[in-house]
């Protein structure tokens, strides 16, 4: 089965074709992006598998012909990887965010389009975007079945101690005021494949999943279900990253408010925009370049470092006391699979938690699969190269199939 995942922001659509064999074989015909939707020189690339890198800049004013481009590149007889249209049996997507509506993975209907949308407020960057590409689809090729992956389904079986808010009930009752958590998708694919790497077993263990970028989260696995993640009602919340400032007292938002008069728009860009590791150093929300920083003397560098790192090792020790212990720490995401020293920082002295970490096996490891623990250690660490449209795939696949059957 030859399903096409796409992952539509504001202004971009991401897109991978994967031919799924079974649920457990594929390939990647072909991966690549439509960026600056809306404005004259749109840039699209095309990475076919097997053939020559592909790029052009031209007008492209919304998703609809976005979408319409890169299926015509999908057929190219130069750049294309299938012959026709009818090849494609699937399209997956990533949504962000399916609120409390959804606890798993579900094929696009009208009721589906219709709770996406109820989450528009929840995640209003995101949502509308994820819809515009559901609704392409539906306009160019209204015959093939869509499926929707959310970011939140994984994480909705935390119980309610672990999302509940210590505030007024009543903004649960009445608004969903809640920690709903993001990047279960990532979480989920590589707490499998690492288990799968380890011979520990998924559906009998304890995890803590560190996905690691720009964006960033921890999250608790207790037998192969989600218990309790850092981000919360946002992706705002958990851990200090590359714009977001991730846990603070929320008085702190009020007094600094109040004094520099900032509104409530201020304040949104401040804890999403200009926060995080770039607020600290004035540098840079890339991690590549605090380093950078840091290795030159570069004081508020090596703070925001120690910050970040920190934060990140206070959740793993959290959760491993939320667990009752641990099997398993999965390390993931742009920074997580590409930062040693991070890897380093998180798990050092962390012996008495049963953590016999191999500086050896770390050293240089950069975007690849493997086990960073000493043979022996009680718990296990990894890192995993994470892989999203995989999982979104697979899902497709999974749920297609059996409306077949």
């Amino acid at each position: 089965m030859i399903i096409l995942v796409l992952n539509c922001g504001s202004s971009s659509i991401k897109y991978q074709v994967i031919q799924m064999k079974s649920a457990t074989e594929n390939t990647l015909l072909a991966k690549g992006q439509v960026e600056r939707i809306g404005l004259a020189d749109s840039i699209i690339t095309h990475k076919p598998a097997d053939k020559p890198r592909y790029e052009v800049v031209r007008s492209i004013p919304d998703h609809t012909v976005g979408i319409s481009q890169v299926l015509q590149l999908l057929t190219d007889e130069q750049f294309g990887v299938i012959e026709t249209l009818a090849e494609l049996k699937a399209v997956g997507h990533r949504v962000t965010h399916g609120g409390e509506y959804f606890h798993d993975s579900v094929v696009v209907n009208k009721t589906v389009l219709q709770h996406i949308e109820d989450c528009f407020d929840l995640a209003p960057l995101h949502n509308p975007a994820n819809m515009k590409g559901i609704l392409a689809i539906e306009n160019i090729l209204p015959n093939i079945p869509q499926v929707a992956v959310f970011d939140t389904s994984f994480h909705q079986t935390m119980p309610p101690k672990s999302y509940i808010y210590a505030l007024p009930y009543k903004y649960y009752e009445d608004l969903r005021v809640r920690r709903y958590g993001f990047h279960g998708t990532s979480h989920k694919y590589v707490a499998q494949k690492a288990c799968a790497m380890t011979g520990i077993d998924f559906e009998h263990s304890r995890i803590i999943t560190c996905h690691i970028g720009n964006g960033a989260s921890v999250t608790a696995i207790r037998d192969g279900k989600s218990i309790d993640t850092s981000m919360g009602f946002t992706p705002v919340d958990g851990l200090v990253m590359g714009t977001r400032c991730g846990d603070v007292d929320p008085g702190a938002l009020i007094y600094i408010g109040d004094k520099a008069e900032l509104n409530r728009h201020d304040l949104h860009e401040m804890i999403n925009k200009k926060s995080g590791v770039l607020g600290i150093t004035g540098i840079s929300s890339d991690m590549r370049d605090i380093e950078a920083a840091a290795r030159e003397g570069n004081k508020r560098a090596i703070l925001a470092l120690e910050i970040y790192n920190t934060r990140i090792k206070k959740y793993v020790g959290a959760y491993a006391a939320e667990l009752g212990g641990v099997d398993l720490v999965v390390f993931t995401g742009g920074v997580g699979e590409n930062e040693p020293s991070l890897r380093s920082y998180v798990c050092s002295e962390l012996e008495f938690m049963g953590v016999a970490f191999d500086e050896a096996a770390n050293e240089g490891v950069r975007g690849t699969d493997k086990v960073l623990t000493k043979p022996g250690s009680r718990v296990t660490v990894a890192v995993v190269a994470t892989n999203e449209e995989l999982v979104i795939a697979a899902d497709t696949f999974r749920l297609v199939k059996k409306r077949s059957e």
